[in-house]
């Protein structure tokens, strides 16, 4: 895909690749004197420079070219990159900037095109959402991490109720592609409003409708997809985290091949232990289950040691060294592409899984001492 370099700002018509011009950015920048502007884009092989003209002398610019579709650009004013506004444009657009240099990122009015107004007033919204955590930590500045969290979420939402309102109201304008970055669950999950997702999807949906060639809006789609599986795997490891549950089957062969099943020992307090030969804390945890293991295994108790390691050999050896004398190992030998890391939902290990003669989760994550006092409790 090619850019064009601008030409100048005369009456041509064409860049000097030879292709048409069809944007065209101007305006004013208060205090920008004889600065340069930029028009760039982001791509996979990094910043392409667009068009650049300097402004004049008293702050007005004029800057065109060719852009190849719908997507964001960034106006960048100055040599650094602390000057930077994102633009939501597409070919044919004629914008017109008006802005202060000290404050060209925060504060700019955009018109001309149907993205501009909801634009500025984002960046206005945005604008006081900053002014208003300066100020919270200016006249608090002995307040919690907790209290700082809660202010934030709440200024934060008025700005994401903004950007709501906006894209409902024109689903197919190409400003959505930066407002929905705030229905986007960039702090995680947990409290995340799920009719957010919705909203995306139907964006996504309008905007390959509305630019049936645009990559951008094919990618669209594809980020709603993949937030989408991302919250159906967050709800799985949700309600994995949550005890009194079935716990899920695990049944994978042991060294000698044969398999062996967590449904076959039911009637016992089993404790799953999720670890490898080359985790240097499951080995120094690996005593303490020893110990609890022989105090314990005849009241009911067992161990189903379920290794993430890829090579068989190491594996065994690790049994053996460490003295892992209860009979049920298990190992897919897929290390952490086991399926079992989504199906028990952790990232880490060790990690432990303790089940009921039923077979049902009463804990997650035990050891060390809570592991020793639950089962104290329990047996």
């Amino acid at each position: 895909m090619a850019f064009a370099a601008l030409l100048s700002c005369n009456n041509e018509t064409t860049t000097e690749d030879g292709l048409p011009i069809n944007f065209q950015i101007s305006g004013t920048i208060q205090g920008a004197a004889n600065e340069r502007l930029y028009l760039e884009a982001s791509t996979q092989d990094g910043i392409v420079d667009i068009a650049q003209v300097e402004v004049e002398s008293d702050g007005s610019f004029e800057i065109n070219g060719n852009i190849p579709g719908l997507g964001i650009y960034e106006l960048r004013l100055g040599e650094g990159n602390d000057k930077v506004l994102p633009l939501t444009m597409q070919p044919g657009d004629t914008v017109k900037v008006k802005a202060k240099s000290e404050s060209f990122a925060f504060s700019p009015e955009f018109s001309g095109p149907v993205w501009a107004k909801p634009l500025t007033l984002y960046f206005k919204k945005f604008e006081a959402f900053s002014k208003s955590q300066m100020a919270f930590q200016t006249a608090n500045p002995t307040a919690s991490q907790e209290e700082g969290m809660a202010q934030f979420m709440l200024e934060r939402a008025k700005v994401d109720d903004f950007a709501k309102s906006e894209i409902k109201k024109d689903l197919d304008n190409p400003v959505n592609i930066i407002l929905t970055s705030s229905l986007s669950p960039n702090m995680g999950f947990e409290g995340w409003d799920t009719t957010n997702l919705d909203i995306m999807e139907e964006v996504a949906n309008a905007f390959v409708k509305s630019y049936p060639n645009s990559p951008f809006a094919a990618r669209m789609q594809d980020q709603v997809a993949q937030i989408e599986m991302a919250y159906q795997q967050y709800l799985m490891q949700k309600e994995m985290q949550k005890n009194g549950i079935p716990a899920p089957e695990i049944a994978l062969p042991n060294p000698e091949g044969k398999t062996v099943r967590l449904s076959d020992l039911k009637g016992k307090y089993v404790l799953i232990d999720f670890w490898a030969s080359w985790c240097g804390p499951c080995r120094k945890e690996n005593p303490n289950v020893v110990r609890l293991y022989k105090q314990y295994k005849n009241k009911d108790f067992t161990i189903l040691s379920v290794s993430l390691d890829d090579n068989k050999a190491k594996w065994e050896a690790a049994i053996l060294q460490d003295g892992l004398v209860w009979p049920y190992h298990v190992s897919d030998l897929q290390g952490w592409n086991t399926p079992l890391t989504q199906t028990y939902g952790f990232n880490a290990i060790p990690h432990t899984v303790l089940v009921d003669p039923q077979g049902k989760i009463v804990a997650r994550n035990l050891r060390g001492a809570s592991l020793e006092q639950k089962l104290k409790e329990l047996l």
